[in-house]
């Protein structure tokens, strides 16, 4: 007979960081969860809808960070 305690999980979305947190210079997200700073911020006390929204939109923040490093921006001093 398993006398074990369940094991508590929550319904609530994980968060999408994956420990890779630098903070991309022109689009303002991080280049490992695609994450703006506010969000990452707040995750903690966000409502499941909000988390769940965010995640929804992170797929297509990716190819923000795809863009050409040759040009003008390229050039930039930062």
């Amino acid at each position: 007979m398993n006398d074990a305690a369940p094991i508590w999980t929550r319904d609530e979305p994980q968060s999408p960081c994956i420990n890779i947190c630098v903070m991309h210079p022109y689009e303002g997200i991080c280049v490992g969860c695609y994450r703006r700073l506010d969000e990452i911020a707040a995750w903690g006390s966000l409502p499941a809808e909000t988390r769940q929204q965010i995640m929804a939109e992170l797929p297509g923040r990716k190819p923000l960070l795809k863009k050409r490093r040759g040009g003008r921006n390229g050039r930039r001093d930062g």
